[in-house]
Order: C-alpha cells, then structure tokens, then sequence
C-alpha cells in the first residue's frame, strides 16, 4: 500500500465531501450554511491543491486543475462572506447566501471530477 497515495486519496474525498456538507440546503438560508464549514473546505481543498503539485502526468494535471478551480471558488465564496461582514457590516441575505453557496455548488463539481478521476485512476492501476 502506497501511504502516499492513500493521504492523497482521503484529502481529495475529505474535500468533497466537506463541500457537499457546506452545499446542501436551502440556497438562500444562511442558518443551513455554517462558516466553520465553509472554512474547514478552504482549508482541506487548499492542502489538497499542494498534494497535486509534482505530479508530471497528464492525469496529475487534470486533477491539479480540478482542484485549484475547486479552491479558487472556494476561496471566493469565503471573500464574499467575508465582505458583508466585515467590510460591508451589513447582516447576511438570502441573496448574498445564495452567491456564496453557488460557489460552492461550482466547487463541488470540480471535487466530484477529481473523485470521479481518482477512482477511474485506481480501478486502472487496479488491472
């Protein structure tokens, strides 16, 4: 068993599923929405970021490109919440959640293709 393959494994699906964690509910109900969530996918999308660097396969690349698409729409996301808060000092909206969860609705496909990349991956190495 390759431990490296088994951080990289469990980070990526870490990832998508904090963001699916973040994601579900109501679009525009900030009381579903939980900013620790939201913060804990940042976080864990990021390290996954660092672990795709150094990988010179074009499958590498794919997955690297997934998730810098995930963080940066991740990162957005916390920006605009960010914003009304503390710059903007204005209470959350419906219509500012429903921004900030779209991000993340984006994030997570981008999470999802790496998934589904990851397990397309093992099952070929698997043969």
């Amino acid at each position: 068993m390759n431990i490296e393959k088994v951080i990289f494994g469990f980070f990526n699906i870490l990832a998508c599923t904090l963001n699916f964690g973040f994601f579900i509910g109501d679009i525009d109900r900030p009381e579903l929405h939980h900013p620790f969530e939201l913060f804990a996918a940042v976080v864990v999308n990021l390290i996954v970021t660092v672990l795709k660097f150094g990988d010179r396969t074009q499958l590498g690349a794919t997955h690297l490109a997934t998730s810098l698409v995930a963080s940066l729409q991740l990162v957005a996301a916390a920006c605009v919440w960010g914003w009304e808060l503390y710059v903007a000092k204005v209470p959350m909206t419906g219509d500012t959640m429903s921004v900030i969860v779209s991000l993340s609705g984006g994030a997570l496909v981008a999470n999802l293709i790496s998934v589904i990349l990851l397990i397309g991956e093992t099952l070929r190495h698997g043969r």
